[in-house]
């Protein structure tokens, strides 16, 4: 018989997994923040700037106010502990990762579902490819307008140019590694070989079945409890894939099939993790956070109907362009669409709209979360609009 969990219970699982059953530090370090991520599995990556860019957030969740540094040091500088590939959506993620995405690094080459144009473009490319090879081979890490081979003007894909198209794929593919970033967060490419640590480049390549069980283990530990789409969206796998995976994980007792109720699927527990009995958590939340970006598990365990409304008309718009959802306790009460104006210093809350959860506290725990990130920021206040039904409470709060 399988186990039954209370929606809350789940909830609290599911917390807890992603670190935030404990306290924040009192000041964060290198090593809570490799902490971090290893507990997350993988940081997503958004060049969206308007608050911070989404990779720094979720370590501000967690941590509070750590040094931004840190992260630009640790994924992008000499020798640093995370590397990036395409995982859930572009990431950054340890090193130890690395030869788990091998199979779609293979994928990728071969043109295996979604890779399809990848692998076109490179076959119709060969010369041009075997030039930008031997360019970065000759010169060294450089970025895609460096490359002295190539038509500069808008192509294909996004807009692309032919040099940026063929060093994307070559990253796709694993050919090519990011080296650093740098400027307005562009990435600068190099060879595996010269950038991946010694420890990485000599690990041996897992078949395909291997690496995808360890990472569906990385997505059950960081989740907690979940269901089969929860787990595959993780790290994006395929369906087929992650059934397969799931299945023989289950057989061999490392996950446990549960019955969470108020789920309309089967769920599956991770066996070590832990069930707090509360939590006490406080946290502005990236829209790309890990615990929310899987928009029907945010719903399903928290009530929260979470759209990004980035490329939606500005008019038509619900709750705002950038907007964090807060974590106060147990629950999503409330959720705030912010731009950080960095020339006058301030941090502005252009709507501030209240959950059925929210409570006479959430107004001055959120206006505190708020003095918090600013600071973290280097902004030095807060401005609310009079903009939802939370801005006047809010507004009142931040003025006491």
């Amino acid at each position: 018989m399988s186990e039954t969990l209370s929606a809350k219970a789940a909830r609290r699982i599911a917390l807890a997994a992603q670190g935030f059953a404990e306290p924040r530090p009192t000041e964060a370090g290198r090593r809570h923040l490799l902490k971090t991520v290893a507990r997350l599995g993988l940081l997503q990556i958004d060049s969206v700037n308007v608050v911070s860019r989404t990779h720094y957030l979720p370590l501000f969740s967690r941590l509070g106010a750590y040094p931004r540094q840190l992260l630009e040091a640790v994924a992008w500088g000499p020798k640093p502990d995370l590397f990036e590939y395409w995982m859930h959506e572009a990431s950054l993620a340890p090193h130890a990762l690395q030869p788990l995405m091998r199979w779609r690094m293979e994928d990728a080459a071969e043109g295996v579902g979604v890779w399809k144009g990848v692998a076109r473009f490179l076959r119709s490319h060969e010369d041009f490819i075997d030039r930008a090879l031997d360019e970065i081979a000759r010169r060294g890490p450089i970025s895609a307008s460096e490359l002295e081979i190539g038509a500069k003007g808008a192509g294909g894909w996004w807009g692309w140019s032919e040099g940026k198209r063929a060093l994307e794929c070559l990253f796709w593919t694993g050919q090519l590694t990011t080296a650093t970033r740098r400027g307005t967060f562009e990435r600068v490419y190099g060879l595996p070989d010269k950038i991946h640590p010694k420890a990485v480049r000599e690990a041996p390549t897992p078949d395909r079945a291997s690496a995808q069980r360890q990472l569906i283990r990385i997505a059950a530990r960081a989740q907690g409890v979940a269901t089969e789409p929860d787990l595959r969206d993780y790290f994006r796998m395929p369906p087929a894939d992650s059934k397969a995976r799931l299945a023989e994980l289950v057989e061999a007792g490392e996950l446990t099939p549960v019955k969470v109720e108020g789920w309309d699927r089967p769920a599956y527990l991770d066996p070590e993790a832990r069930r707090p009995r509360k939590i006490e958590a406080r946290a502005l939340l990236s829209p790309f956070d890990n615990l929310i970006w899987f928009r029907e598990r945010t719903e399903r365990i928290f009530g929260m109907r979470l759209r990004l409304e980035i490329y939606t008309p500005a008019h038509k718009r619900t709750h705002g362009y950038y907007v964090l959802p807060f974590l106060e306790g147990e629950a999503l009460t409330a959720r705030v669409d912010l731009k950080a104006e960095r020339k006058a210093g301030v941090l502005v809350v252009q709507a501030a709209h209240a959950e059925p959860d929210a409570s006479p506290e959430t107004a001055p725990a959120l206006a505190a979360e708020l003095r918090l990130m600013a600071g973290w920021l280097g902004l030095s206040d807060v401005r609310v609009e009079p903009k939802g039904d939370l801005a006047p409470a809010l507004s009142h709060a931040l003025d006491r």
